[in-house]
């Protein structure tokens, strides 16, 4: 709100002196009825830029400007007829109709964007909960059955799948919890002197990856909680798209880079904006998930006050690259 104030006082400051810059030495040229028509872009514009209360402002600059500067006598400040009060109370008309105008579509924008996340959440929460649920279900009534016998083998599979399938329903859960701390600024960040090689070690301890992270890397300034989820959901992510998956590490100035490196199918340049936003499946867990990694990822780096960066790796594949603060 405060930003939005001075911007919109830059604007009526630079619009009316530009406008009076002009004007001025055209003045036995041009109408006074142009004129006061004229000073109308100032105002409008400073409504659009700085809200209402700055726009009334303008408005109430805008018609001393024109008294002084172009109703005669001219240098002086008064009210010589009806008509300056009506181009006063015009301004100010305008200033409010423009004002209210772009409140009510930026409010219509949230709104349609709200209702697009809710929609969006309601559509892939169903489908990600019914699948592993249907999966214990599943088991689950198998095993209860009297009426089959077993293997020990069967029995061992059946039990894996409830614990696949609940693991998925944890990690949905985490991921929506960890969305709605982002979304409320309610992220508690602790950071201090992190390895990196580490955080990368204990994350994909029992994963098929090629940790080439050098243990003589700098060290960090990260939280490493937030950051082993960080780095476990680009692995998850990248996994999923590509059986071969390696991670680099290195020092960039006054920061840490790890990348996380796939040969996977990849995502194409102009989509790769919008990875890193909530319930965009592009590069997120093979488009089967809630479209939650990537955007959490995002989220957790810069309030550790990392950056996050998307590219393609060369040979085909997608390479995300998370920069963090030298500790």
């Amino acid at each position: 709100m405060r930003s939005a104030g001075v911007r919109g006082t830059v604007v009526a400051v630079a619009g009316l002196a530009a406008a009076t810059l002009v004007l001025e030495p055209l003045r036995t040229h041009v109408s006074l009825a142009s004129v006061t028509l004229l000073y109308l872009i100032p105002v409008a514009a400073t409504a659009a830029a700085g809200g209402l209360w700055t726009a009334l402002g303008a408005a109430v600059a805008a018609d001393l400007v024109v008294n002084f500067f172009f109703v005669p006598p001219l240098h002086t400040l008064g009210v010589a007829s009806v008509d300056n009060v009506v181009v006063l109370i015009v301004y100010m008309l305008v200033a409010v109709a423009v004002a209210v105008a772009i409140k009510t579509a930026g409010r219509a924008r949230e709104l349609a964007e709200v209702d697009r996340l809710r929609t969006a959440l309601l559509d892939a929460v169903s489908h990600d909960l019914r699948t592993p649920l249907a999966g214990i279900k599943a088991a689950a009534a198998t095993l209860r059955d009297p009426e089959l016998e077993l293997a020990p083998a069967d029995e061992a599979a059946l039990l894996e799948t409830v614990e696949d399938s609940t693991d998925r329903m944890t990690a949905l859960v985490e991921n929506l919890l960890s969305l709605s701390r982002l979304r409320a600024g309610a992220l508690a960040v602790h950071a201090e002197p992190t390895a990196l090689d580490a955080a990368v070690a204990a994350v994909v301890i029992h994963l098929a990856v090629d940790n080439r992270v050098p243990d003589d890397l700098p060290l960090a300034r990260a939280d490493p909680g937030l950051l082993q989820r960080v780095i476990a959901n680009l692995v998850a992510n990248a996994l999923a798209a590509a059986p071969h998956v390696h991670i680099t590490g290195a020092a960039a100035g006054d920061r840490v880079e790890l990348r996380v490196i796939d040969d996977g199918p990849g995502v194409p340049a102009k989509e790769r904006a919008l990875m890193f936003e909530p319930f965009q499946r592009l590069g997120d867990s093979g488009g089967t998930g809630l479209g939650l990694g990537l955007a959490i990822v995002r989220g957790f780096t810069e309030a550790m006050g990392g950056t996050v960066e998307a590219s393609e790796t060369p040979g085909g594949g997608l390479t995300v690259t998370v920069g963090l603060p030298r500790a």
